[in-house]
């Protein structure tokens, strides 16, 4: 019984974590959000634009598109890279 008791309540706990992460992000429109919506979300959640752009100017974000692309590999065209570069800065931008 105690066994029950306790997986209930860690399942209470856990619920509501589990329904945080299932939020969809909506993300500014603007030119480049396809491109965004198109290659950011293959490796990661589109949660990390509105959380880190107090902090990213356009310098920041142009830094993290190139890491995305020459540190972690995202297999992301130069063409589609500038549109993406561009709508950070532009929509999100700190």
């Amino acid at each position: 019984m105690r066994t029950l008791v306790l997986s209930f309540a860690a399942a209470l706990i856990a619920l509501p974590c589990a329904a945080n992460a299932e939020q969809a992000i909506k993300l500014k429109s603007g030119a480049g959000v396809d491109k965004v919506e198109g290659n950011c979300q293959a490796c990661h959640t589109l949660a990390y634009i509105p959380m880190n752009s107090p902090y990213l100017s356009a310098t920041g974000w142009d830094a993290e598109v190139n890491k995305m692309i020459k540190a972690y590999g995202a297999p992301i065209d130069a063409e589609d890279a500038k549109a993406i570069k561009e709508y950070l800065s532009k929509n999100y931008g700190g």
